[in-house]
């Protein structure tokens, strides 16, 4: 509301609305570009007109407008963008032009390479578990340890922080489905373990409570704050762009490739259906599914050599 509608609508007066007036902010919106050079999602202008369209109904029953002009809005395709994977060439044209996908994520080699450079970063576990287990930047500033058993592995996600204007609200996940429990390989559990003892020797002891994610003087971090600072690393880097959300993409892509179904990709998500993962997610799943024919052939064809020389051998 205060950062999109107010701007284009907060002049007007809402009896004086009109059909055309709302659909001209609607198309100003549409074209606005976000976070990392990208038009809004049509996701979010959705969300927009719900809030415009849920407003002035009420306005209506108080006789303060005689129609709704925010019901017949027009709005874009809202088909969810596929995501694509930074390849060799992809990249090659972006260090030319400038251009770059809409949704993209790394490959596996560029994605352990920010991983190996950021290790000594505070952040370092929020990202290896933002890239491992996909959840979002609402929810990593929201995770206290309360939420987190080291001892059965596990951590579950069931608030979120969500900035509006200029303030941040705790609340739940995006979805009914987004309060769910991650299972946790050994190796973050033990990344979780050094996180805790680190906070516990700077408390001065006591183990620590309340948010993981702190910065140094002991403040929670912010969703805003967690994107620049990873957008900062990444240009420093000189990586492929992409966005602290596009590692989420990245973990649903690694999941795939360990051979996990959709139905639990969906769930580690925090996905309402298997469809949503899958139209999101069907480049990333096919790249995957076409590199491990590849190695599959690879693995088959390197078996077939060693059988044919053995045999020509005793027939020699």
């Amino acid at each position: 509301m205060e950062r999109y509608l107010i701007p284009q609508l907060g002049f007007h007066r809402l009896s004086k609305l009109r059909v055309k007036t709302v659909q001209r902010a609607m198309d100003v919106i549409c074209g606005q570009v976000v976070r990392g050079g990208r038009l809004i999602s049509a996701g979010s202008v959705s969300r927009i007109r719900a809030v415009l369209r849920s407003a002035l109904p009420e306005a209506r029953r108080r006789g303060i407008v005689g129609h709704n002009p925010a019901r017949n809005l027009r709005l874009p395709n809202g088909a969810r963008p596929h995501v694509v994977v930074w390849d060799d060439e992809r990249e090659a044209v972006w260090r030319e032009t400038g251009v770059r996908p809409r949704v993209s994520v790394w490959d596996l080699n560029n994605l352990a390479r920010f991983l190996e450079a950021v290790r000594d970063d505070p952040l370092f576990v929020l990202w290896w578990l933002v890239a491992l287990r996909g959840p979002r930047r609402g929810e990593m500033a929201g995770l206290r340890w309360e939420d987190i058993s080291l001892a059965a592995g596990e951590l579950t996600i069931r608030e979120q922080v969500i900035v509006i204007g200029a303030r941040e609200h705790i609340g739940p996940p995006k979805l009914a489905a987004g309060v769910r429990t991650l299972a946790l390989d050994e190796a973050t559990v033990t990344l979780l373990w050094e996180l805790w003892h680190e906070q516990r020797r700077r408390r001065g002891g006591g183990g620590p409570k309340g948010r993981v994610f702190v910065h140094a003087n002991g403040r929670p971090v912010s969703p805003d704050w967690l994107t620049r600072r990873f957008a900062k690393l990444v240009k420093h880097l000189a990586l492929p762009p992409v966005g602290l959300h596009d590692l989420r993409h990245a973990a649903a892509g690694l999941a795939s490739a360990a051979g996990v179904d959709l139905k639990m990709i969906q769930h580690d998500m925090g996905h309402a259906s298997p469809v949503t993962t899958a139209e999101t997610y069907i480049y990333v799943f096919k790249k995957v599914a076409k590199e491990a024919v590849r190695a599959s052939a690879a693995l088959l064809l390197s078996h077939a050599k060693v059988r044919m020389s053995l045999e020509g051998a005793s027939r020699a």
